[in-house]
C-alpha cells in the first residue's frame, strides 16, 4: 500500500516508517519543515509537504495514498485544547478522503487516563472529558461504520530507546542531574507502563496490515514499571542520591511532571498480542536507563 504517515520524522514515526517500508509499503512522509523533510528522505521515504493545521494539504496528500498512519501531534501541555482541536480536524480530513474505501486509518492515542490503580485493557473506553485528545480516538473508532479500517493504537506513556526520546524519563533524568537527587513520589510503588520504540513501530506495521476495523491496540511491553525502580536506576547511572519527595511537594520538585509521575497507571496488551501475534523483543526501560540512554542533558 501507499501510506501517508504524519509525524514521520519523529521518535515513533521514524521507526514506524522503517517498519512499514520493510513490510513492502510505499511511505509518503508528511513534512512541515526542511529539517523534517531531510530526515524523511534519509529514511528512504517520499516527502509530502504539509502540516496538520493545513487541511487542504492533508486532503491532497491522502488523495495520493491508500491509507493513513497518523502519529503526528502537538504535545505542548500548555495548549492541550488547541492541539486536540487540530488533531480532530486532521482526522476528519483524512476520513473525508478515505470514506468508503476500506483503507486503513491508524491513529495514535495513549493508555494514560484509561484507569487508575488497576490494569487497563484494550476493552476500557476512555472518558472523553478526561483529556480533549481522548474524544478523538472515540470518534476515529466510529469511522469503521463509514467503510474505513479505523484503528486506534494506544501507546504507553513512556516509549523508550537509544537517542531522541524527549519524554517523561528524559525529563526525570534532567531533573535528577540538575537537583543532584533522583527522586520518586511518596512510597514510589506506583506503576508506569513502557514500550521500546522499535517494538511500538512493529505494532504500527501490524496494525496497518492485520488489524480489524474498530480495533483498539495497546503498545505496552511492560505493564507497570515501579516508579521507585525508575528513580533508582537513574540515580545509579548519574551517581546521585535516591530519595522520596512528599506528594505535597511533587509539583515544586518535578514541575509539570509532578502531575503524572505519582500516577498508578498499569496497562495490559494481551488482547493485542493475541490478535496480531505481537511479541515485544527489545530492551526494557530499566535496561535502557542503565545503558546510558537517558543522561539527563
Amino acid at each position: 500500500m501507499k501510506l501517508l504517515v504524519t509525524g514521520a520524522s519523529g521518535w515513533i514515526g521514524s521507526a514506524s516508517v522503517t517498519e512499514l517500508m520493510a513490510a513492502g509499503h510505499h511511505v509518503l512522509g508528511l513534512a512541515r519543515s526542511d529539517e523534517s523533510a531531510e530526515r524523511i528522505v534519509k529514511l528512504g521515504a517520499e516527502v509530502v509537504r504539509g502540516s496538520l493545521d493545513d487541511l487542504d494539504s492533508l486532503r491532497a496528500a491522502v488523495a495520493q495514498a491508500d491509507g493513513v498512519v497518523h502519529l503526528g501531534y502537538n504535545h505542548d501541555f500548555s495548549q492541550m485544547a488547541a492541539a486536540a482541536h487540530t488533531d480532530r480536524a486532521a482526522i476528519e480530513a483524512f476520513a473525508e478522503v478515505l470514506d468508503g474505501t476500506g483503507g486503513p486509518l491508524v491513529i495514535a492515542s495513549g493508555t494514560l487516563g484509561l484507569a487508575s490503580g488497576r490494569l487497563a485493557t484494550e476493552l476500557d473506553m476512555p472518558d472523553p472529558a478526561a483529556h480533549p485528545r481522548l474524544a478523538n480516538s472515540l470518534y476515529t473508532l466510529g469511522l469503521a461504520e463509514r467503510g474505513i479500517r479505523a484503528v486506534v493504537v494506544r501507546f504507553a506513556p513512556t516509549v523508550h530507546g537509544a537517542g531522541g526520546d524527549h519524554g517523561f524519563v528524559s525529563t526525570l533524568a534532567r531533573i535528577a542531574r540538575e537537583k543532584g537527587v533522583s527522586a520518586y513520589i511518596g512510597d514510589g510503588l506506583n506503576r508506569w507502563p513502557a514500550v521500546h520504540r522499535l517494538d511500538a513501530a512493529k505494532l504500527v506495521q501490524l496494525a496497518v496490515d492485520q488489524a480489524r476495523p474498530g480495533s483498539v491496540l495497546h503498545a505496552v511491553a511492560e505493564e507497570g514499571v515501579i516508579a521507585r525502580d525508575i528513580a533508582t536506576v537513574i540515580g545509579q547511572f548519574l551517581n546521585v542520591p535516591i530519595d522520596t519527595v512528599p506528594v505535597e511537594l511533587a509539583a515544586k520538585h518535578f514541575d509539570w511532571l509532578g502531575l503524572f509521575f505519582s500516577a498508578d497507571i498499569p496497562a495490559l496488551s494481551q488482547v493485542t498480542r493475541n490478535e496480531l501475534g505481537w511479541v515485544p523483543a527489545h530492551s526494557t526501560l530499566l535496561e535502557d536507563i542503565a545503558a546510558g540512554h537517558y543522561p539527563g542533558r
